[in-house]
Order: C-alpha cells, then sequence, then structure tokens
C-alpha cells in the first residue's frame, strides 16, 4: 500500500478532521483515507448538468407545431358547479 505525508496543514483543518473522525466513529488516519477515496472516485464528474441531461434526452421528440402565446386572454378558473 501507499503511503502519503502532507505537510504544513493548518492546525485548525487537523482539528476539523479530527472531529469529522469522531463523529463517524473511526480514526483520523481512517478519515483521511476514506475522503481521499470518495474525492478519487469522482475523477469525470458529468459534463452537463440535470436539465442538460434531460434537454438532450428528449431532444428531437414531442409536439411538431409552435404552442402560440396567450397574451391578452384572461384565465378564470374552473367552476365545478352542476
Amino acid at each position: 500500500m501507499a503511503q502519503l505525508l502532507v505537510r504544513h496543514l493548518e492546525d485548525d483543518v487537523k482539528e476539523r478532521l479530527r472531529r469529522r473522525a469522531k463523529a463517524h466513529a473511526r480514526s483520523l488516519e481512517e478519515e483521511v483515507r476514506e475522503i481521499l477515496r470518495s474525492a478519487a472516485q469522482d475523477e469525470n464528474p458529468p459534463a452537463h448538468g440535470l436539465g442538460s441531461r434531460i434537454a438532450a434526452r428528449f431532444r428531437g421528440r414531442g409536439l411538431d407545431v409552435d404552442i402560440p402565446e396567450l397574451r391578452g386572454f384572461s384565465i378564470e378558473p374552473p367552476s365545478f358547479d352542476e
């Protein structure tokens, strides 16, 4: 297994890592390992956001005509009286 030495780490960062490790019931070393594993796992994040991916999926499908704008019309709520 490889080893990694981190020099000049701020004391407050080390303290926050220690508290985080304690909250997860792990040693400081194991907590840092888990953080590094997680960071290395996301090497290739999606190139586009969710909206762009949804738009790409449905591109070319749907209506063939434009929907006209309804400017100047008042909208009335439906009546459910018989």
